[in-house]
Protein backbone atom coordinates (compact mmCIF):
# COMPACT_ATOMS: atom_id res chain seq x y z
CA UNK A 1 0.00 0.00 0.00
CA UNK A 2 2.65 2.49 1.17
CA UNK A 3 4.44 1.86 -2.86
CA UNK A 4 1.41 3.68 -4.43
CA UNK A 5 1.79 6.69 -1.56
CA UNK A 6 3.75 9.64 -2.37
CA UNK A 7 5.46 12.77 -1.37
CA UNK A 8 5.55 15.06 -3.97
CA UNK A 9 8.44 17.93 -3.50
CA UNK A 10 7.18 21.51 -2.96
CA UNK A 11 3.69 20.17 -2.21
CA UNK A 12 2.21 19.64 0.99
CA UNK A 13 0.53 16.58 2.47
CA UNK A 14 0.36 13.18 0.74
CA UNK A 15 -1.14 11.77 -2.77
CA UNK A 16 -2.12 8.46 -4.01
CA UNK A 17 -1.03 6.85 -6.69
CA UNK A 18 -4.06 6.47 -9.34
CA UNK A 19 -2.44 6.71 -13.38
CA UNK A 20 0.80 6.32 -15.20
CA UNK A 21 1.05 9.09 -18.49
CA UNK A 22 3.71 9.00 -20.92
CA UNK A 23 5.41 11.90 -19.48
CA UNK A 24 3.33 12.36 -15.93
CA UNK A 25 1.51 10.48 -13.34
CA UNK A 26 -2.01 11.35 -11.84
CA UNK A 27 -2.44 11.41 -8.28
CA UNK A 28 -5.18 12.37 -5.49
CA UNK A 29 -4.57 14.50 -3.13
CA UNK A 30 -5.20 12.40 0.14
CA UNK A 31 -6.33 15.65 1.77
CA UNK A 32 -10.29 16.50 2.42
CA UNK A 33 -10.93 18.00 -1.25
CA UNK A 34 -9.61 14.66 -3.02
CA UNK A 35 -8.10 16.72 -6.16
CA UNK A 36 -6.76 15.03 -8.93
CA UNK A 37 -3.41 16.58 -10.44
CA UNK A 38 -0.51 15.79 -12.86
CA UNK A 39 2.96 15.52 -11.48
CA UNK A 40 5.57 15.41 -14.49
CA UNK A 41 8.72 14.39 -14.64
CA UNK A 42 10.48 17.35 -13.13
CA UNK A 43 9.13 17.48 -9.75
CA UNK A 44 10.88 14.93 -7.48
CA UNK A 45 8.28 12.44 -6.43
CA UNK A 46 8.71 9.35 -3.91
CA UNK A 47 6.93 6.84 -2.86
CA UNK A 48 6.70 6.37 1.14
CA UNK A 49 7.70 2.53 0.60
CA UNK A 50 11.18 3.77 -0.65
CA UNK A 51 11.56 5.91 2.35
CA UNK A 52 13.86 5.19 5.60
CA UNK A 53 14.47 6.65 8.71
CA UNK A 54 18.19 6.63 9.96
CA UNK A 55 19.28 5.01 13.07
CA UNK A 56 22.79 4.35 14.92
CA UNK A 57 23.52 1.01 13.28
CA UNK A 58 20.76 1.37 10.16
CA UNK A 59 17.93 2.79 8.28
CA UNK A 60 14.58 1.40 9.11
CA UNK A 61 12.17 0.96 6.73
CA UNK A 62 9.27 4.13 7.14
CA UNK A 63 6.68 0.92 7.26
CA UNK A 64 8.52 -0.36 10.57
CA UNK A 65 8.03 3.47 12.51
CA UNK A 66 4.69 3.59 10.94
CA UNK A 67 3.74 -0.21 12.65
CA UNK A 68 5.36 1.12 16.00
CA UNK A 69 3.89 3.85 16.17
CA UNK A 70 0.21 2.48 15.15
CA UNK A 71 1.18 0.38 18.31
CA UNK A 72 1.93 3.02 20.72
CA UNK A 73 -1.28 5.25 19.63
CA UNK A 74 -3.35 2.03 19.62
CA UNK A 75 -4.31 2.89 16.43
CA UNK A 76 -5.37 6.40 16.58
CA UNK A 77 -3.99 9.34 15.77
CA UNK A 78 -1.08 10.46 17.13
CA UNK A 79 -1.14 12.04 20.72
CA UNK A 80 1.36 14.60 19.93
CA UNK A 81 0.22 17.93 18.30
CA UNK A 82 2.78 18.28 15.27
CA UNK A 83 2.06 22.44 15.67
CA UNK A 84 2.59 23.14 18.78
CA UNK A 85 5.16 20.73 20.04
CA UNK A 86 8.78 21.98 20.78
CA UNK A 87 11.92 20.21 19.37
CA UNK A 88 12.78 18.20 22.42
CA UNK A 89 9.02 17.24 23.04
CA UNK A 90 9.24 15.61 18.96
CA UNK A 91 12.52 14.00 20.41
CA UNK A 92 11.20 12.81 22.96
CA UNK A 93 7.94 11.46 20.99
CA UNK A 94 10.31 9.72 18.42
CA UNK A 95 12.50 8.35 20.65
CA UNK A 96 9.76 5.91 22.43
CA UNK A 97 8.86 4.96 18.94
CA UNK A 98 12.59 4.46 17.41
CA UNK A 99 14.76 4.52 20.59
CA UNK A 100 17.92 4.13 18.48
CA UNK A 101 16.84 7.19 15.92
CA UNK A 102 20.03 9.44 14.70
CA UNK A 103 20.10 12.51 16.43
CA UNK A 104 22.25 13.92 13.94
CA UNK A 105 20.82 13.10 11.08
CA UNK A 106 16.79 13.01 11.83
CA UNK A 107 15.46 16.60 11.88
CA UNK A 108 12.79 18.23 14.10
CA UNK A 109 10.95 18.71 10.49
CA UNK A 110 11.64 15.03 9.37
CA UNK A 111 9.78 14.11 13.07
CA UNK A 112 7.13 16.68 11.60
CA UNK A 113 6.47 15.13 8.33
CA UNK A 114 6.46 11.47 9.73
CA UNK A 115 4.13 12.37 12.58
CA UNK A 116 1.60 14.41 10.15
CA UNK A 117 1.71 11.73 7.12
CA UNK A 118 1.02 9.30 10.20
CA UNK A 119 -1.81 10.83 10.74
CA UNK A 120 -2.87 11.76 6.99
CA UNK A 121 -2.75 7.69 6.69
CA UNK A 122 -4.92 7.15 9.55
CA UNK A 123 -7.77 9.93 8.68
CA UNK A 124 -7.84 7.69 5.52
CA UNK A 125 -8.15 4.35 6.30
CA UNK A 126 -4.73 3.22 5.52
CA UNK A 127 -3.58 1.36 8.57
CA UNK A 128 -2.24 -2.09 7.01
CA UNK A 129 1.21 -0.99 6.85
CA UNK A 130 2.61 -4.37 6.38
CA UNK A 131 -0.10 -4.52 3.21
CA UNK A 132 2.50 -5.37 0.58
CA UNK A 133 4.61 -7.48 2.23
CA UNK A 134 1.87 -9.83 3.81
CA UNK A 135 0.94 -10.35 -0.13
CA UNK A 136 4.15 -11.03 -1.09
CA UNK A 137 4.54 -13.84 1.49
CA UNK A 138 1.21 -15.39 0.42
CA UNK A 139 2.24 -15.11 -2.93
CA UNK A 140 5.18 -17.56 -2.43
Amino acid sequence: MLKTILSISGKPGLYKLISKGKNMLIVESMSVDKKRVPVYGNEKVISLGDIAMYTEDAEVPLKKVLISIKEKENGGLASIDVKKAKAEELRDYLSLILPKFDRDRVYVTDIKKLISWYNILVTNGITDFDAEEKAQNDAE
